[in-house]
């Protein structure tokens, strides 16, 4: 498997190349509030600019459901990514229409122009291959060359990122080459020992990888909605915390599993337990052997790990020389259940290993609690797409690309 990289497209100058980017951001009022997914597409941006290429890119914006809708516009991402690159960005109303034409039409070698939001168009998500073959010859009209830097997107059959490779010379550009290097690097070459920290809501949307690193790990450390699960397998009153009875003979087997592979698989020894849901919920810590014995009794609920968990977590994270972490350990959203998750990303930057937090409400999480980026090894730009290349599934917007 050999991923095709930028080098393997030649001398750009003058030709005109379309970007695959994943400029979907969070939004409030119509101002980004987390550019970060605008930042990691700059290098790549950046490069071919230099190059002296005509950069046309585009992206998805939230599910606006195949039709435009100003709600899901990327106008603000055009004027970030104007401030940030330091020039100006053309933009498009409209992805592959008259707009689109005559902003393409007109730009010149060394700039750059966005394209209005890919799914404001049916051919790029839709399930009939035709579709998205003729709404990705409409996108290939644009341009010589394509390149794919969207990695939150890899994992999906989209017009914009499978059929549009096909139809043009292809490559990946420096965002999705280094995103593949470092899953890659977990996969098959990780220093031990190999710490795996997983959290989230529910057991059954991380299976595919605790099945795929559990044999290849030292420690695997539950938390989040998930860890629930665990402890009512383990005989564990919950009180009213999230659990999936269906997954309960599945955390049974993963507990065995590890116990028989001398995996520590290390589930949280207390909780923040909470009268309800909210921000401004009465809340206490009870062990894990009496989650119902605080004074919200068997109606309360767990909304975090408990600081003893969060120091044993930080413990395991500290002894490793790997550690991979998807996941919140809590409803971090709510301050008074945000320090799970902050212990956890306080040792990921504390610890001497490479670290590499798994995108989606992970990075999200880290960056709401105060931390940068460049403090941990490596952020993925895609939660699910990450997931995906650990559980050692194939991702069609790689294959297309040689992986």
């Amino acid at each position: 498997m050999t991923l095709r990289t930028l080098e393997s497209l030649g001398d750009l100058a003058g030709k005109r190349v379309f970007v695959r980017c994943d400029f979907n951001v969070p939004l409030s009022d119509g101002a980004i509030t987390d550019d970060g997914r605008i930042r990691a597409a700059l290098p790549t941006l950046q490069a071919l600019l230099a190059a002296g290429a005509t950069v046309i890119t585009s992206s998805h914006l939230g599910r606006p459901k195949g039709e435009p809708n100003p709600e899901f516009s990327l106008r603000p991402v055009a004027d970030r990514l104007a401030e940030l690159l330091g020039q100006p960005v053309a933009f498009a109303t409209d992805t592959v229409g008259e707009s689109a034409q005559s902003v393409v039409s007109s730009l010149e070698a060394g700039r750059i122009a966005v394209l209005e939001n890919l799914r404001f168009n049916a051919g790029e998500t839709s399930k009939d291959d035709a579709e998205r073959e003729a709404f990705a010859a409409r996108i290939a009209d644009f341009a010589d060359v394509m390149v794919s830097d969207g990695f939150g997107v890899v994992h999906r059959k989209q017009a914009s990122v499978y059929e549009l490779a096909k139809l043009l010379p292809s490559a990946a550009g420096l965002l999705v080459a280094h995103e593949v290097s470092v899953l890659d690097r977990l996969l098959t070459a990780p220093e031990q020992p190999y710490t795996v920290v997983l959290g989230g809501s529910k057991v059954s949307d991380k299976l595919g990888v605790i099945d795929s690193l559990l044999p290849r790990v030292q420690k695997l450390l539950i938390g989040g909605g998930m860890a629930y699960t665990f402890l009512a397998a383990q005989g564990h009153a919950i009180g009213k915390s999230l659990v999936e009875q269906d997954q309960i003979p599945t955390a049974l087997k993963y507990l065995e599993q590890a116990k028989e592979a001398g995996v520590e698989l290390i589930v949280p020894v207390d909780s923040e337990m909470a009268a309800g849901f909210s921000a401004d919920a009465g809340h206490a810590v009870a062990p894990s052997e009496d989650l119902e014995g605080t004074e919200f009794g068997a109606d309360a609920l767990g909304l975090d790990i408990g600081p003893a968990t969060a120091e044993q977590f930080a413990a395991a994270i500290a002894g490793s020389k790997t550690v991979f972490w998807n996941g919140p350990m809590g409803v971090f959203e709510f301050p008074a259940f945000a320090a799970g998750t902050k212990a956890v990303a306080q040792a990921l930057v504390d610890a001497d290993a490479f670290t590499v937090v798994g995108g989606g409400d992970s990075a999200a999480a880290a960056r709401q609690l105060g931390f940068a980026d460049d403090q941990f090894g490596h952020v993925s730009t895609g939660g699910g797409a990450s997931l995906e290349f650990l559980e050692g599934k194939k991702l069609p917007g790689l294959e297309v690309l040689g992986w």
